[in-house]
């Protein structure tokens, strides 16, 4: 039996990657489980809790919510005398150690391991024993806009035995505890489909036979979200709000009829894991590689100008905003956003929400902040014409906005406001920067492998045996912890275009967008590919994600 010490812990990691440490630890020392836990309690100085230990514990979910619990196998507790203790599946992990100091944000708590099998049990215990219908309520009203939210209490959907309500709570809680994003319920010939949208991709979950099951399951989230039940053939939309392990949560809900009966998306909108998190977010947290965080940094920093940041829906571009404007609000500055809707909250900020019924639009809306002596505006989103040249003047008077407009490329953005209308010079003057991104799935470390791409794949890809030389590729097996996908979370990657006085004569004179383009590139442009590129020769993703959501060059 062998020795833990810092040269094998090095080895392991060079051979294995990070992803299952403790595991590999126990293998390649021959321990049961009680010899790991000494040998590693020894070897950290570490307190090491056994299932019972675990079991003793109070749970905080409203600290770190059960979802990333689960995907982060960690758990927050409060022991018997009060005080906090976080408890590692592995505690040779940095990341999440890192992760969790700065989701506490200075309160204090004790750190512990457990070994990863217990961890485990004690997670899917715990969900055994809270299933939805035992911790789903619905909230109080609290929408953006004034209007009222249903409200159901939890008594009511405790007691109710009805299958299709057990339905619908299980289908929301397994949604929450996966993290997902959207949840879909498709009507088919023979009954009902259920997906996920996880980390950007939709997967089949399972589902639900009979047409009247699915009849009635659309039926009770139209319930829940107070639209008609008796209207069948035009789309409705509406919202709910759900009360789980104290924290709220809001479902925006879209029906849809289709030629098998109606189809329902919902929208998953954690506000209050959001405002904790976006509390202390920042570029560096999102992924991004040092040369991106730095460029972004720089154009959030000038004084005046516009900074677009462009994507397709869900890629990520309101978070970059978000990251930017907690980076430079530093209280010394009026900062106003202008949003539709004000998804989360930061302090310190006026965040104002578009209320398209009561006439207020996101130009009236940029004309008024306009007189409410801001420093720095943000505003959620370029629709008009209208919008785009308020927004240019407000650059041209001496602040600093940042916005969102839907394009594929820092490039295509450009065209973009010319065809808004958008006076041209003015347009050129006002801008100082373009980020372009997407998000890509990152391999599980759970389940990551070495692997070698075929010759086919290289083509596609558009590399060669010579160009990949002396990367690592990698992947992922698929397990529990991904759903078999291979892939777990989800990371940035963008192309920053900052525009100087070359670029902008290049683009108010019309200069084909190849010129343009080998001009940006002399200036140091890298683009979104060549930053997918690099993070697969580091192992983090796979060639056929990033093929999936970028074009080769």
């Amino acid at each position: 039996m062998g020795e833990l010490t810092l040269d094998l812990i090095h080895h392991l990691r060079q051979t294995g990657g990070e992803a299952g440490m403790p595991f590999m630890i126990q293998q390649t020392l021959g321990l049961d489980d009680e010899g790991y836990r000494s040998e590693v309690g020894s070897f950290l100085g570490m307190p090491a809790l056994t299932l019972e230990d675990l079991s003793a514990l109070f749970p905080r979910y409203d600290l770190v919510p059960y979802a990333e619990a689960v995907s982060r196998q960690c758990v927050i507790a409060e022991d018997t005398d009060a005080t906090l203790l976080l408890v590692l599946a592995d505690p040779f992990d940095p990341v999440t150690r890192n992760w969790v100091q700065q989701r506490l944000n200075g309160t204090v708590y004790r750190s512990a391991f457990a070994h990863f099998d217990d961890v485990r049990s004690y997670l899917e215990g715990f969900e055994n024993s809270h299933r939805a219908m035992d911790q789903l309520a619905m909230g109080e009203s609290g929408a953006e806009s004034g209007e009222n939210v249903p409200e159901i209490s939890l008594a009511t959907i405790a007691q109710d035995n009805n299958p299709i309500v057990k339905l619908v709570n299980s289908t929301l809680y397994d949604a929450l505890r996966s993290k997902a994003s959207d949840i879909h319920l498709e009507s088919t010939p023979s009954g009902l489909s259920i997906k996920y949208r996880i980390d950007g991709v939709l997967l089949h979950i399972g589902g639900a036979n009979g047409v009247e099951t699915a009849e009635q399951v659309i039926s009770r989230l139209k319930v829940l979200a107070d639209l008609d039940i008796s209207e069948h053939r035009i789309p409705q939309d509406g919202r709910f709000k759900v009360l789980m392990n104290q924290r709220d949560i809001d479902f925006r809900v879209s029906i849809m009829p289709s030629i098998w009966g109606e189809d329902a998306v919902l929208r998953v909108l954690d506000k209050q894991n959001g405002g904790d998190a976006f509390k202390q977010l920042r570029l560096d947290i999102l992924g991004h590689d040092e040369h991106t965080m730095a460029a972004i940094r720089n154009l959030s920093h000038e004084p005046y100008g516009l900074l677009l940041v462009t994507g397709p829906t869900g890629s990520g571009k309101s978070t970059t905003l978000y990251a930017t404007l907690s980076e430079i609000n530093t209280g010394e500055e009026k900062i106003i956003t202008i949003e539709d809707p004000v998804e989360y909250q930061l302090a310190g900020v006026l965040q104002i929400p578009v209320n398209d019924k009561k006439g207020l639009t996101f130009a009236r809306g940029l004309r008024s902040i306009l007189r409410h002596d801001p420093d720095k505006i943000l505003v959620g989103e370029i629709r008009d014409g209208e919008t785009a040249n308020i927004a240019v003047q407000a650059a041209l008077t001496g602040h600093l906005v940042l916005t969102s407009v839907h394009a594929n490329n820092v490039f295509s953005v450009l065209d973009r406001f010319m065809h808004m209308g958008v006076e041209p010079n003015s347009f050129v003057d006002a801008l100082i920067g373009v980020v372009a991104q997407r998000l890509i799935r990152k391999i599980c470390p759970h389940c990551i492998t070495d692997d070698t791409p075929d010759e086919e794949l290289l083509s596609t890809s558009g590399l060669t045996s010579m160009q990949v030389a002396g990367w690592r590729f990698r992947k992922g097996r698929g397990c529990q912890a991904c759903r078999d996908t291979g892939y777990l979370g989800r990371r940035a990657i963008a192309e920053v275009l900052r525009l100087n006085d070359e670029l902008k004569q290049a683009i108010a004179s019309r200069a084909p967008a190849v010129e343009v383009k080998q001009l940006a590139a002399r200036h140091g442009f890298i683009s979104m590919r060549r930053v997918a590129l690099n993070a697969v020769s580091r192992g983090e993703t796979t060639l056929q994600e990033i093929n999936r959501v970028t074009f080769v060059d």
